[in-house]
């Protein structure tokens, strides 16, 4: 039950079930996926909460759920307000980010997966550098010009087909990008971060993916992660060398309506 009180012991407890279910069955997918590619690594799964409640952060952290990804920041300063086991997870940041922001989600983020221009590393590392700490980041890469999706790069980082902004540094400014976070005293880069484009092959794109990152690791070796693959693409991008998953709807069910 979270801090802000629960519902019915008989309903929490259904639910609690029904997410026991759904992320026994993704964590099946990923070992499944992890034989297939005859990977012996480690894959993270962060699993995202945005749109469902506190209580149901609470309950994936009572059922071992270690890391959890939320994209609204208005939503998740507020949520998080209310999580009782917020002490047991690690809360990644995987939205576009506006820069007056960075100070909000320094609150509450652990990591922010979605850093796409400089102007943005600026921000979080100012926000990180007067809260006296250090923010874990990834570089967002937009995959739709490598995948051949003809003028859709531009589109893609304005936004996409819905009119919502997807975000993302074109896969060769990435490497100036992380240099920029690399020498940023309030970020450590952690590696890099991508969404198969719509229209695309999740293969092809999340190989993509692996040659900017390959070209990455080359000045900044440290910088092991790469976060590809959601609930409809989790298998391609394991085989692509995935090493963070964000999983939403395959364990938290269809989102509820948007308020």
């Amino acid at each position: 039950m979270s801090a802000g009180g629960g519902g019915a012991p008989e309903v929490e407890g259904g639910r609690r079930a029904e997410l026991a279910g759904r992320l026994a069955a993704v964590h099946h997918r990923i070992a499944a996926a992890r034989t297939a590619a005859g990977r012996h690594d480690e894959v993270t799964l962060v699993v995202v909460t945005k749109f469902f409640p506190a209580s149901d952060v609470d309950l994936l952290a009572e059922l071992g759920v270690r890391h959890v990804g939320e994209n609204r920041d208005q939503e998740a300063s507020a949520k998080f307000e209310e999580v009782g086991r917020r002490g047991d997870l690690t809360v990644h940041f995987i939205g576009q980010l506006q820069t007056n922001k960075a100070q909000s989600v320094l609150r509450y983020a652990d990591v922010v997966q979605s850093v796409d221009r400089p102007r943005l590393v600026g921000a979080l590392d100012r926000a990180a550098g007067a809260g006296g700490r250090t923010l874990d980041v990834t570089v967002q890469v937009d995959l739709t010009e490598a995948v051949g999706l003809a003028d859709a790069g531009a589109a893609g980082r304005a936004g996409g087909p819905s009119g919502a902004p997807r975000g993302g540094a074109a896969p060769g400014e990435a490497s100036a990008l992380a240099d920029l976070v690399a020498a940023a005293a309030g970020l450590r880069l952690r590696g890099v971060m991508a969404v198969a484009p719509l229209g695309a092959d999740p293969a092809a794109a999340f190989d993509a993916l692996a040659g900017v990152h390959e070209r990455l690791l080359r000045d900044h070796p440290d910088a092991t992660w790469r976060s590809a693959g959601m609930s409809g693409d989790l298998e391609p991008a394991i085989a692509c060398g995935a090493t963070h998953l964000r999983v939403g709807t395959a364990i938290l069910g269809s989102r509820p309506s948007r308020r």
